[in-house]
């Protein structure tokens, strides 16, 4: 049972990997040829929702994509002999829970490291936009906000009558 809960955790570290590495290599122009991303949720990565709605001159979209185009060629990969690792781990015959926590930190690290620099490059595009062009955005983000709001509350409302109609029947 260990090695199945560990090759499923394995599996979802993966993906949530690569689902991360792909919402931030998405470019400006694919968002706004398709309208906003089509793929993943916005709850799995919200900020890649941020300029949709928002309309940008030729100059902006240029500006945005350099910008982007910057910021690809300087991020750092992520590591595939962390993943390795991590999945030797995973699999290995013994539990070593301190290895995989170490594991773990270094990938976070990482991760934040990538995270850090798309909120700054974000926030250079979001400079680029004008005044009309930023309360548009607020009032886009506001708008998301409320509607993940919901969202948590009804998977609060749902979790909480499936625990007390759980409690009901034993």
């Amino acid at each position: 049972m260990r090695k199945v809960t560990a090759v499923v955790i394995a599996s979802a570290m993966g993906i949530s990997f690569s689902t991360a590495w792909a919402a931030d290599a998405t470019t400006i122009d694919e968002m706004h040829q398709s309208g906003g991303l089509t793929t993943g949720s916005m709850t799995q990565n919200p900020q890649s929702h941020m300029f949709d709605g928002i309309n940008l001159t030729e100059r902006q979209r240029q500006q945005m994509r350099d910008l982007m185009q910057q910021a690809r060629h300087e991020r750092s990969p992520v590591s595939l002999n962390d993943l390795e690792t991590m999945h030797d781990l995973i699999v290995a015959d013994k539990f070593d829970e301190a290895a995989v926590r170490a594991q773990a930190e270094k990938v976070a690290q990482a991760q934040v490291a990538r995270q850090v620099e798309m909120a700054r490059v974000r926030n250079q595009m979001y400079h680029l936009l004008t005044p009309d062009q930023q309360a548009v955005l607020q009032q886009k983000h506001q708008q998301r906000m409320n509607a993940m709001r919901e969202l948590t509350d009804m998977q609060q409302v749902s979790s909480l009558q499936a625990v007390s109609s759980n409690g009901s029947t034993q």
